[in-house]
């Protein structure tokens, strides 16, 4: 199957749905609010927000560069369908993470709670994840199914995933696409704990990125969570035409409740920082990386 070109759209500024912004719009509105509207926050300098923005935690950053190196794989089997050197890759991965490591700051030392994160301490966890992937049926489906339509790959399309959903801008980048024959394989890493019910949702929306891009019909579309850890496990996700409707109506509705905390829409600009609430889950407040300026006495 060729696929046709990735659609383009102009610049806009008003906000797009995705997974992850509603996600955080729903958990905490103040934690949203200074995610994606830290420029208009008239107490808090911009830079020190962003600071606090840019903190990674040991779980996060494992995650981040487990799914860096399965890309960086899957281009250089782009190019050669040579067997993977299991030695020279774990090398490869044992670079990048102290790489990765000495580049970032994390919450656990920041907040104090660990004098240091390095490469040695999420190394054996990469490791440990990457070996999963390298046994897994699914690379040796990709050897000897997938590489045949290697120059159709999609992986990690540049740009943030832009589609449209039901008319309104939305974010689904995906992974991994193939396409092999008549069908399309999405596959989604995922290095977390299992969450069905979320995950699903987000490869639907993968579809419907597809679907769009690619104007093909959602019963040739086959996406699947790929689960790394603690061993690799993979979920399939049937489409239905009544749950694409659904998750349509739904994408419609988070975007709408997204809309009513801003001032002007089509600018993107919000509405005062004070009507974004604080969540009361502790749980959320425990982990969240603008904690020291919540904090009622800042």
């Amino acid at each position: 199957m060729k696929l046709p070109k990735i659609k383009k759209f102009p610049f806009t500024e008003i906000l797009g749905w995705s997974v992850s912004r509603y996600d955080r719009f729903n958990n905490c509105k103040r934690q949203y609010f200074y995610d994606y509207y830290a420029k208009f926050d008239k107490e808090i300098p911009f830079d020190k927000i962003q600071r606090l923005k840019a903190l990674t935690s040991s779980a996060l950053e494992t995650g981040n560069i487990v799914h860096d190196i399965i890309r960086d794989l899957l281009l250089r089997m782009q190019k050669t369908s040579k067997p993977i050197d299991k030695k020279k890759f774990l090398l490869y991965a044992f670079e990048k993470t102290n790489a990765y490591c000495s580049a970032k700051t994390f919450t656990e030392v920041y907040y104090k709670q660990k004098d240091s994160v390095t490469g040695d301490d999420l190394y054996p966890a990469v490791e440990k994840t990457l070996l999963n992937f390298l046994n897994s049926e699914r690379l040796r489906w990709i050897f000897e199914t997938a590489l045949k339509a290697s120059e159709n790959w999609v992986i990690e399309p540049a740009g943030f995933g832009e589609t449209r959903i039901a008319g309104y801008k939305a974010y689904c980048k995906v992974d991994y696409l193939i396409p092999v024959d008549d069908k399309i394989y999405i596959l989604d890493w995922k290095t977390g704990k299992q969450d069905i019910q979320k995950h699903s949702k987000q490869l639907m929306g993968y579809a419907l990125w597809a679907c769009y891009h690619f104007e093909t019909g959602y019963a040739d579309i086959l996406p699947a969570i790929a689960y790394l850890c603690p061993s690799y496990s993979e979920s399939s996700v049937q489409l239905k035409e009544n749950d694409l409707e659904i998750l349509k109506k739904q994408i419609v509705d988070e975007t709408l409740q997204m809309y009513g905390y801003l001032s002007d829409i089509e600018k993107n600009i919000p509405k005062p920082k004070e009507l974004f609430e604080k969540t009361d889950n502790g749980f959320f407040c425990k982990y969240c990386n603008y904690r020291e300026i919540c904090r009622e006495n800042y």
